[in-house]
């Protein structure tokens, strides 16, 4: 018959035990006091926060160098004139945490594929995480919603249907350069599409390109957000980076 020994017991002599046991290093030299973690204010949004956008205004944004951005903005969100072309933030960014919500529009008639809420986020100007309606709208993997386009297909379709709010949670590491101008460590990114992850931590093979393979080109630094104009009206909102 087995004998059973008291839980509290168990625990009690364990730790007579390891205090009695010089051996053992004392716990005190593990923990690690300093820096204090700053406070955060998390919702709605944290208060470390950059606001790029708050349906209000696109005083953080511009066309070309210092163009007024063009894009229409009602109820709270800016919509894309199409042939205005791409936007870019006034700001510029390196390693961050991006929050931005994207509706896609309902499709026009005979558009489909690629041409169906086509837009994107590029990050540093250069590495685009793909905006698109992919709600059973068939295109190639590498080029639908949260795919980094045409290198790496999301891990799954989390996209909802259009006309409605969509959100993007991207978490960006920027590429490093050595003395000489060549790429020292690649860039990542991890996404969450509508909360579900589908990319993680995907190293990017380079900037983004329609033809061919994607490499990187010269070195650079910290450099702005843009989002592409890509003739189709997709609407943006709630727009906000924390730099990491």
């Amino acid at each position: 018959m087995k004998q059973y020994i008291p839980a509290l017991l168990m625990v009690t002599s364990c730790t007579t035990i390891a205090a009695k046991n010089d051996n053992l290093p004392d716990p005190k030299l593990t923990e690690v006091w300093e820096p204090i973690p700053a406070e955060v204010k998390p919702s709605p949004v944290p208060s470390d926060a950059i606001v790029l956008f708050d349906g209000t205004h696109l005083n953080e944004w511009h066309h070309g160098k210092d163009n007024p951005a063009k894009w229409s903005i009602q109820n709270g969100y800016t919509t894309i004139v199409p042939g205005t072309s791409g936007i870019s933030s006034k700001q510029k960014f390196c390693d961050m945490q991006l929050h931005i919500e994207f509706m896609t529009p309902t499709p026009i008639a005979g558009k489909k594929g690629q041409g169906s809420g086509n837009s994107g986020i590029f990050l540093q100007g250069r590495y685009e995480v793909q905006v698109l309606n992919s709600y059973k709208n068939r295109t190639y993997s590498n080029g639908q919603a949260g795919s980094i386009y045409k290198q790496t297909a999301p891990l799954v379709n989390a996209s909802l249907p259009t006309g409605q709010w969509q959100t993007y949670d991207i978490i960006y590491k920027a590429p490093t350069f050595d003395n000489s101008g060549k790429v020292k460590d690649k860039a990542y990114v991890t996404v969450l599409h509508n909360g579900v992850l589908i990319q993680n931590h995907t190293e990017i093979q380079g900037n983004t390109t329609y033809r061919g393979k994607a490499q990187y080109g010269k070195a650079h630094g910290c450099a702005p957000i843009w989002l592409q104009d890509h003739n189709d009206e997709v609407s943006y909102r709630n727009i906000w980076v924390r730099k990491l």
